[in-house]
């Protein structure tokens, strides 16, 4: 049977349910083409189902159903329930609560058992549950093929139910410990078994769904149509293929598992398809199963959701933007980042359009020179945002927006899964170390650092630069052609360091052959990757904010960059991720060159009046004891004069050192501002790693304590608006 296609004609559009010509719209032009993959993928035909259907009775032009679909032709004229109905929108953005509440509506009106609810950027399926109160929809994988017997509806229904997110995280537990039971394989080599198969997955599931497969879903089925004495492997290999740009594997890489255990395990996984499932689902899943794996059999730490979703919040990030994690670990920052910017982009987008034809509106015209200017300026839009357009927005955030390093491959390697799990955007993470310069990654870039960088272990002058460290010509001179000549000064200041300890490349080790505790030189390395006037946020244990021996460190950071807030978490915090350190969240803000250069001169300025009022208090002792060692010299007594020079360079010492804590303390007089500060109890997570309440902010959902007027993040952002107000409403200091 030939496909059916798109008829085009004159700013026209042909419907072929209703058999007539309609103007083409942005929002009739996404009507028309779900239909094609109605009929062209699920089978249906066009005598099985209306459009633009009525469904109160009421003649009510708000109350029309886009497409309603029913099992059969003769069901449609029986005027039985249908099965299936859909609506249609033209907007990019995430399909909303109003959009599947009105499809909700509709299809109990009809009693119809699934809706679909599409728009330019996604289509969910759902379930609806007609035995309960309206909103008891169920999110579903798919909707019922047009042969589907009841008995493959019915398994559908229960079998392709969209995963709750701990349920795929416990079933890639359970697939974790039958390749240890079966391999005999330690935790980390069981977990990397797990990404090679779920790479796979992933890849099959994306072609089979771009060859509009009728199950695009990876199956045992499919597997054993491979030829070779390992299936898996053979698909494996295509895979590395496809992903062979990311570096995510390397080239003699292969799935060590035996073939009836591979296959195990693709069988567990057939129940979820991952093409289909929602980016927030499936990404929150595995991150899920990340962070129980990691904390309990692999050791990795692992940022609570609710931290990471707190701390991009509080640095608002937006679009044209460059963020870095130097320790990325399992991507959460990076994925949040991606999530957050893309929605703004489609907003915006949206935003666009809506204004664009509320103005159309105004002007009179005919509804064909209205369609057509509104089609124009919704082409424009979406190609604009078209994410496989080289240069579009989309293109932009999620390749040349989004930087990473992990100096465990392990790590790297699941930072890019877990952001192709969200949509991608893994294209700027690399295995590398965090403290050097590579790829995309070099100073004075990014807008916004956001990390949790690895505590307590130390960086000594053993570890040093080496030459695999730096990138090789053939990547030198890609990068170079994408981040220009800051990047090839970068590369060649790293090289001229091959060799020396990494403690020499920085200010804060006491010496170029010293050690330094790992947090701290992460903190030096987060401000130097920062633009001037970029925002840094970071983990870090509190020792940093209180500890006598850190004070430099502390000097360090107000000598550069304004500190914006310090959030004080419980200590039970990273319990669950198996870290049990107190700790803090930092946020400072670089200064901007003026804010420099006003600051450098506030400080001088200090240092020249407390210099010049400990001088004058200085020089009636200076000049006592420096006359007493000549007369000592004179008199030949060689004893005091060793011990008033040493009183003198005590006295000058302690001169030093006490016009330098007054300038200090001068400078804060002179460059003053305030910092907020909050101690947080409740932070959305347990010690067991249980949802709790939280009281930092209302994502990812709404939990705060019953009593909390506000959230943290309120607070702060009040906070900016006035800090002066909280210095009686609130305390802050």
């Amino acid at each position: 049977m030939n496909e059916l296609s798109v008829k085009r004609e004159d700013g026209m559009i042909w419907s072929h349910i209703r058999n007539r010509w309609l103007v083409e719209t942005p929002e009739e032009a996404v009507r028309q083409t779900y239909l094609l993959t109605l009929v062209n993928e699920y089978g249906f035909k066009l005598n099985q189902m209306d459009e633009e259907l009525e469904v109160t009775g009421r003649g009510s032009g708000r109350a029309r159903a886009d497409f309603v679909i029913w099992r059969t032709a003769q069901d449609k004229a029986d005027s039985r329930n249908p099965l299936i109905v859909v609506e249609c929108k033209s907007d990019n953005v995430t399909i909303s609560v109003a959009d599947y509440g009105q499809g909700d509506n509709y299809s109990r009106l009809t009693g119809a058992r699934f809706f679909v609810t599409r728009n330019s950027r996604e289509t969910r399926f759902w379930r609806v549950v007609h035995e309960l109160m309206p909103k008891s929809q169920e999110e579903i994988d798919n909707i019922p093929h047009a042969a589907a017997s009841d008995k493959e509806i019915e398994e559908l229904v229960s079998r392709l139910k969209v995963f709750k997110e701990d349920e795929f995280a416990r079933l890639l537990h359970e697939c974790h410990n039958i390749i240890r039971n079966r391999e005999k394989l330690d935790p980390a080599a069981a977990f990397d078994e797990i990404a090679k198969i779920l790479f796979v997955k992933v890849y099959v599931e994306k072609e089979l769904k771009s060859k509009r497969a009728r199950r695009n879903l990876f199956s045992v089925e499919i597997l054993d149509e491979q030829i070779g004495r390992h299936p898996l492997n053979t698909l494996f290999e295509q895979t590395k293929a496809a992903y062979r740009d990311d570096r995510i594997f390397d080239k003699d890489d292969e799935i060590r598992l035996r073939p009836a255990t591979g296959r195990e395990i693709v069988k567990l996984l057939e129940r979820y398809n991952l093409s289909d499932t929602g980016e927030d689902i499936k990404g929150i899943a595995f991150e899920r199963f990340l962070g129980r794996t990691f904390r309990g059999e692999i050791g990795q730490f692992f940022t609570p959701r609710t931290i990471v979703e707190f701390m991009i919040r509080m640095v608002e990030p937006r679009e044209g933007e460059l963020i870095c994690d130097p320790a990325s670990g399992s991507g959460g920052f990076l994925i949040r980042f991606f999530e957050i910017v893309r929605e703004q982009v489609l907003s915006d987008a949206d935003r666009e359009y809506q204004a664009f034809r509320a103005k159309l509106a105004t002007e009179g015209l005919s509804e064909s020179d209205e369609a057509e200017a509104l089609r124009k300026k919704y082409a424009e839009i979406q190609h604009s945002i078209d994410p496989r357009r080289e240069g579009s927005r989309l293109w932009e955030l999620a390749n040349r927006r989004i930087y990473g390093t992990d100096a465990n491959d392990r790590m790297a390697r699941t930072s890019k899964m877990n952001m192709i799990m969200h949509g991608d955007g893994h294209g700027g993470v690399h295995h590398h170390d965090g403290f050097l310069d590579a790829n995309g990654v070099f100073e004075g870039r990014f807008d916004i650092v956001l990390t949790n960088p690895p505590f307590g272990s130390m960086v000594d002058a053993s570890d040093t630069v080496h030459e695999s460290d730096v990138d090789d010509y053939e990547t030198a001179k890609r990068n170079a052609g994408v981040y220009g000549d800051r990047y090839a000064a970068a590369r060649a200041r790293l090289q001229a360091t091959i060799g020396k300890p990494i403690t020499s490349l920085f200010d804060l080790p006491n010496g170029p052959r010293s050690k330094i505790k790992t947090e701290v030189l992460f903190l030096e390395r987060c401000l130097a990757l920062l633009k001037p006037g970029g925002r840094l946020g970071i983990v870090l244990p509190e020792g940093v904010f209180n500890n006598p021996s850190l004070a430099r460190v502390r000097e360090f950071c107000e000598d550069k960059a304004f500190i914006r807030a310090v959030v004080s978490l419980p200590q039970e915090t990273f319990y669950s991720s198996g870290a049990s350190v107190k700790a803090s969240l930092l946020f400072l803000q670089k200064f901007t060159e003026a804010e420099q250069d006003d600051f450098n001169l506030r400080c001088s300025e200090a240092q020249r009046s407390v210099g010049a009022e400990h001088a004058e208090a200085m020089a009636p002792k200076v000049s006592r004891l420096e006359a007493d060692i000549e007369s000592a010299r004179a008199a030949g007594a060689r004893t005091q004069v060793t011990a008033t020079t040493k009183e003198l360079a005590q006295l000058k010492k302690k001169w030093a050192t006490d016009s330098e804590r007054e300038s200090r303390k001068r400078l804060k007089e002179l460059f003053s501002y305030l910092i907020f500060m909050y101690e947080a109890e409740k932070v959305g997570i347990t010690a067991t790693g249980e949802d709790d309440q939280n009281e930092l902010c209302r994502w990812p959902r709404d939990n705060v304590p019953a009593d909390l007027e506000c959230t943290c993040l309120e607070l702060y952002q009040d906070f900016c608006q006035d800090p002066s107000s909280f210095l009686l409403d609130q305390g802050a200091q």
